[in-house]
């Protein structure tokens, strides 16, 4: 059965009732993985991380009924980015006074740097969501295309296999695992540019 996903506009305005749990799941499954591969980027064990990514949730609960994302610079994306940079201070600024470590303090001095640093993690930030986009793009998409197709389309662009290794596994032709390659590339791409108007829209409501 095919996903229907929760426009940004809905998701947000749902995710004030903490009994929803439909729009928790969806927030957690979209966002969740996101959280957690910027923060161990941070170079946190994945216990700590796990941890940092609670308490972002944490905060984006208490926080989301007073959110007016018509009226903050950068969207909800970027108001999250506070609250995980923020939560991110707090861990290394705990950590340095326990028992600080190169990359405690490296870290600190990055994450309270408006200018310099900022690029860096803002860099960081965007390429997670990147990698977001495509993830919830492939997932809503999959449900769409014959398994065949697919898996040649897989096979090729996300394991790196040559057209005739799978070619021979599939029992398809060279040009039919190319032509399938192409017809889920550009259905991809298609559905990243909707993912991406959506959440723009988002914004703006």
């Amino acid at each position: 059965m095919t996903e229907t996903p929760l426009t940004r506009a809905t998701l947000l305005l749902r995710l004030r009732d903490t009994a929803d749990t439909e729009a928790w799941e969806a927030f957690l499954r979209d966002y969740g993985p996101m959280l957690y591969r910027f923060i161990r980027s941070r170079g946190l064990q994945d216990a700590d991380a796990a941890d940092v990514v609670q308490d972002v949730l944490r905060s984006v609960g208490m926080a989301i009924d007073r959110f007016d994302y018509a009226k903050e610079k950068g969207g909800f994306r970027a108001w999250l980015f506070t609250i995980t940079r923020n939560k991110l201070s707090t861990y290394f600024e705990k950590r340095k006074r326990a028992s600080p470590t190169a990359n405690d303090t490296a870290q600190l001095e990055l994450l309270k740097q408006e200018s310099a640093g900022k690029d860096e993690l803002q860099e960081s930030w965007d390429r997670e969501h990147q990698r977001q986009i495509a993830a919830k793009a492939m997932r809503l998409l999959q449900p769409t295309i014959e398994p065949n197709t697919w898996m040649a389309f897989t096979m090729t662009a996300v394991d790196g296999m040559t057209a005739e290794d799978v070619a021979t596994r599939l029992s398809m032709s060279k040009g039919a695992v190319y032509v399938a390659r192409s017809r889920v590339t550009a259905k991809l791409r298609n559905e990243v540019a909707r993912i991406l108007a959506e959440e723009d829209a988002g914004e703006l409501v």
